[in-house]
């Protein structure tokens, strides 16, 4: 038997799968085909090898593959199954892999044979921008297509499937226990990714559903309480099996984001706001640490601010163990949404802008110190919504005080992730749909966005990481327009461009030397003064253009001395370690 596993990305509100991030859904998929079919041979292809292959479109797959990989439409003629996974339900700005849609690999998938399975997210629509209200086109598409549609989880499907297919029930959901087997063999399939080894960072899930939305239910606009009706947490035991097993693979970055809440993992339930376990999380965290003592990165993705806020003891410990068995760059992604207390009413939100505050102050005191990367340790990330029902034009102003107060107050925050409200049929959103403030609002939404990236974003970008910070291990992934962009491998990443080319998948550290609203400005170091371009020079801090043409008029230099009585010796403190002949 032959399968073909598609991965078109997922991006959906407790998990991550655009490369270099590997989820969930392709690795349990993959254990499912093989526990059920040991014969089977499994072909992990992307939706940028369809693109390749049918349009001629390059992107991360393509780079990337191993010479040796067969060919997608090879593999796609010969399979017996053709397995399609996606979903994007929280939209975001992508730098090198752009995830895929139903109606997109549609266009690929009709010409071939194959049984076809759609599965992941993507059964409930997909958003490539916020503000796009979600009807059942997709949904209708989808049945048009394939053959089966799987509501409940994919790999559960697939194992009844191949072992009884008359007992396949697509709207089955599969238990912890049984994903065990399922997540360890399935690992395997990090082989076939395009960013391994080096670059591939492994989206590891201990918890579903929402702990919040099982005592007072779910945000008006969130997917995961629809899919997922009632919150179970993971074994530490069975974390630690599957990171053993990646990590004899040779995988070194891990991200611990498929839940809603790390501070809420193995939480005693009480209404609103869950109990915090910290004496769990240290076990976890220690026990992956155990397996995987050379781990590159560890890092997480989603907290509740109001449970950080409400139990603050309980909380440092908790954000003193990330740091202590993570690794620095780590960002917990607080969904505060708006500040408005009506909309956050009215949207039944997280937490208040108050708890978000309170949050915000206790992970700047505890992680806010940087680490060897060049990055802070551990650092909050506020995630905001525009256009939800209930906001005014004093709803905008309200939300940016807020923020302006962070800055003010000479807080940090990593990042701001502004959305549009997205409407996703069987949230509560959908029965409010036309209260949606979207379009009457667009133009305040486009200020207030603006607002935000200008006068907040980027003196905090400032501080977060000043002129002269020298960031290690930024992966070069992509050369445009004269730019190499790159990043170092984490939760969320800062996106460096460097003013020249330069070898792409190779790791380099870069001084910081000028800021963006949301990216920075950086040059590989050491700096060869001797062979530097004059664009290149000029970015040296305390350079410019008039010392950058002394420089040109000088060289070679043959001592650093020399060069540094060109450019002052005021400057060779800040230099000295960065510049080479």
């Amino acid at each position: 038997m032959i399968v073909a596993i598609i991965d078109g990305y997922t991006d959906e509100p407790a998990g991550l799968g655009v490369p270099p991030y590997l989820g969930i859904y392709p690795r349990y998929a993959y254990g499912a085909i093989k526990k059920a079919r040991k014969d089977a041979s499994i072909f992990y292809l992307t939706i940028d090898d369809l693109r390749a292959t049918f349009l001629g479109e390059g992107g991360i797959a393509t780079r990337n593959k191993t010479p040796n990989f067969p060919k997608t439409k090879g593999i796609l003629e010969k399979a017996d199954i053709i397995v399609y996974i996606g979903g994007l339900h929280t939209p975001g700005k992508y730098l090198s892999a752009v995830p895929g849609s139903v109606e997109e690999v549609a266009r690929f998938l009709t010409q071939f044979k194959g049984e076809k399975i759609l599965g992941g997210p993507a059964f409930m629509g997909s958003a490539s921008m916020g503000g796009i209200k979600i009807t059942s086109r997709e949904l209708q598409l989808a049945h048009q297509v394939f053959d089966h549609v799987v509501y409940g989880d994919l790999e559960a499907f697939l194992f009844d499937y191949l072992s009884n297919p008359k007992d396949a029930d697509p709207l089955r959901f599969r238990t912890y226990a049984e994903l065990r087997d399922y997540a360890i063999i399935g690992a395997e399939v990090v082989k076939q990714f395009p960013d391994y080894p080096d670059f591939v960072i492994v989206e590891i899930e201990t918890q579903r559903g929402c702990p919040k939305a099982m005592g007072i239910g779910g945000c008006s606009f969130c997917t995961e309480p629809v899919r997922y009706r009632r919150v179970e947490d993971r074994s530490v035991e069975d974390v630690v099996a599957e990171v053993k097993a990646l990590y004899t693979l040779g995988v070194r970055h891990f991200r611990v984001g498929r839940q809603s809440c790390i501070f809420s993992y193995m939480a005693k339930p009480d209404g609103r706001v869950p109990i915090p376990n910290p004496e769990a999380v240290e076990k976890l965290f220690r026990g992956i640490r155990s397996v995987a003592p050379n781990v590159k990165t560890l890092h997480v993705d989603n907290a509740n601010p109001a449970v950080i806020a409400n139990y603050p003891d309980e909380s440092r410990r908790i954000a003193k163990a990330l740091i202590e068995y993570g690794t620095p760059g780590d960002v917990v992604a607080f969904g505060l949404e708006s500040a408005d207390p009506k909309v956050a009413k009215l949207n039944n939100l997280n937490a208040t802008a108050e708890e978000t505050y309170e949050a915000v102050k206790l992970l700047n005191e505890i992680g806010g110190r940087r680490g060897y990367n060049g990055m802070p340790w551990l650092l909050p990330g506020i995630n905001i919504i525009f256009g939800l029902p209930g906001e005014t034009k004093k709803s905008y102003e309200i939300t940016f005080q807020f923020l302006k107060r962070l800055l003010d107050d000479g807080l940090m925050v990593r990042r701001i992730n502004i959305r549009q409200v997205v409407v996703f049929p069987g949230t509560p959103l959908w029965h409010m749909r036309d209260k949606v403030k979207v379009e009457k609002h667009k133009k305040l939404i486009q200020h207030y966005r603006y607002k935000i990236r200008h006068e907040i974003d980027l003196p905090m970008l400032r501080r977060v990481v000043p002129v002269g910070t020298v960031l290690r291990d930024v992966r070069a992934e992509v050369f445009d327009n004269g730019l190499t962009y790159g990043r170092q491998i984490g939760s969320y990443p800062l996106i460096v461009g460097m003013p020249k080319q330069v070898p792409l998948n190779k790791f380099y550290d870069v001084l910081i030397v000028d800021h963006g609203f949301r990216s920075i400005t950086g040059i590989p170091v050491p700096i060869n003064v001797n062979e530097e371009s004059p664009r290149v020079l000029e970015y040296i801090p305390g350079i410019g253009k008039k010392t950058a043409v002394k420089i040109l008029a000088k060289r070679p230099f043959k001592t650093p001395e020399e060069f540094f009585e060109v450019i002052g010796e005021d400057k060779k403190n800040v230099l000295k370690d960065l510049i080479t002949l």
